[in-house]
């Protein structure tokens, strides 16, 4: 009897375990840039289930037999692009009651049906890190995207529960934006006193805490700031810092060598400046190409070279879109510029994928072409470095997220922001 109901349930469930399993799918015939290694000429990439299973030479990789085949033949495929500093989603941060907001998300003001992600997904660009605004000294919580197809924020979280895991970074800022009138600091040594007093009061906080050991009688009365700010204290969250002039990078730098946090400098216009100290503090850098007239007198200094300055150093070097200062669309446009600047190929290639994977700790999933990372990939009709290429697909998680083909993907990658705007509206009324 027993061996009868065995072999019953074998037959129902292997079908279902089957159907369960995606059907692979193999690129072929692409020069396939892995990021890691070299380029690959008429190469092969084979996606399952959401993960690569495997990349490489016509003769090193074998075809499952039941593979659905896509013929690459004269494309270039590389990793999803990582935006380590965006604005994407409609998303907003602290409020003028304070200039410290610690405890303020993100994740609860983004809109996920936003225009902007199709946008971003039109340049190629996979994973974001969303942040608040840097009009404070600290404007919020950071969240890491995956830029799935998602009604709901959860849905595109790297983290399975936002009120049990870290699902970003901490956003600070020195320099202009965040001085002004109270209870904003009017200087810069008001704005770093601010900073150090309000960390003080988290290692106070953090030493009850371990003091308690565990006795819920002895713990502090919980305050979501100072819980954020231990979490950046324990190395769990990583500090996401705002800052242009030489003297305000250094500052930033002072700052997390006195309370020991781990720190990731953006934009740093003046880099070429002090170099040498950001290498020696051996702090990664997210660097911007502002490719236009304007902005504010603290970039009036900025230079293209900052990439290739960076590289020579040694030190760990991405760009970002800062979206929408510069457009998603064209990210790798700011690596080209670093290389016209002297950067190396390779550097700038890396620059908008696994180093920018690197400072956001999703390094294990995403950034390369690799067997058992996420099956996030581009196919671009060209190279990816010339002004001339397009990207054609965007695939997330082995999913075709944009497809230049499709004239409703297509105006998102072509069109003004009416044109996407009324594609967007189009869109959602046919879903609801």
């Amino acid at each position: 009897m027993n061996r009868i109901l065995i072999t019953l349930l074998a037959l129902f469930t292997l079908p279902a375990l089957a159907a369960a399993q995606q059907q692979p799918q193999v690129f072929e015939g692409a020069k396939i840039i892995p990021i890691k290694g070299n380029p690959i000429t008429n190469g092969l990439l084979v996606i399952q289930d959401g993960k690569i299973k495997a990349v490489g030479t016509r003769g090193d990789v074998s075809i499952p037999g039941n593979a659905q085949r896509h013929d690459a033949s004269g494309k270039v495929i590389m990793p999803g692009l990582v935006d380590s500093h965006s604005h994407i989603g409609s998303g907003d941060g602290g409020d003028r009651s304070a200039a410290l907001h610690p405890d303020v998300r993100i994740l609860d003001s983004i809109d996920p049906r936003s225009d902007t992600f199709k946008k971003a997904l039109a340049g190629g660009i996979t994973t974001v890190n969303v942040m608040p605004g840097s009009g404070h000294l600290m404007s919020g919580q950071t969240v890491y995207l995956k830029l799935r197809d998602a009604n709901k924020i959860e849905d595109m979280l790297f983290i399975d529960d936002p009120e049990k895991e870290v699902a970003g970074g901490l956003k600070m800022a020195n320099g202009t934006n965040p001085i002004g009138d109270s209870p904003f600091p009017g200087t810069r040594a008001k704005s770093a006193a601010m900073v150090r007093q309000l960390f003080l009061k988290a290692q106070s906080y953090k030493k009850k805490i371990e003091e308690a050991d565990g006795d819920p009688e002895k713990m502090p009365k919980r305050d979501l700031g100072m819980e954020t700010l231990v979490e950046v204290l324990n190395g769990e969250r990583v500090v996401h810092n705002h800052t242009h002039r030489h003297d305000d990078i250094l500052t930033a730098i002072r700052l997390s060598k006195e309370f020991g946090y781990r720190l990731v400098l953006h934009h740093v216009s003046e880099a070429w400046k002090v170099i040498d100290e950001i290498a020696e503090a051996g702090v990664p850098t997210s660097i911007i190409v502002l490719d236009s007239p304007g902005g504010k007198m603290e970039t009036s200094e900025i230079r293209y070279d900052n990439g290739a300055l960076l590289e020579d150093a040694g030190v760990t070097v991405g760009y970002h879109t800062d979206a929408s200062i510069t457009d998603t669309r064209l990210f790798p446009r700011s690596a080209a510029f670093g290389v016209r600047a002297g950067m190396s190929r390779e550097a700038a290639l890396k620059a908008l994928t696994i180093a920018n994977a690197t400072m956001l700790d999703l390094d294990d999933r995403v950034g390369t072409l690799e067997e058992g990372k996420d099956a996030d990939f581009i196919i671009l009709s060209g190279d990816p470095l010339s002004t001339y290429t397009r990207v054609q697909q965007t695939w997330v998680e082995g999913k075709k997220r944009f497809d230049l083909s499709n004239p409703e993907d297509k105006k998102y990658a072509n069109g003004g922001y009416k044109v996407y705007e009324r594609a967007t509206q189009n869109h959602h009324h046919g879903r609801h």
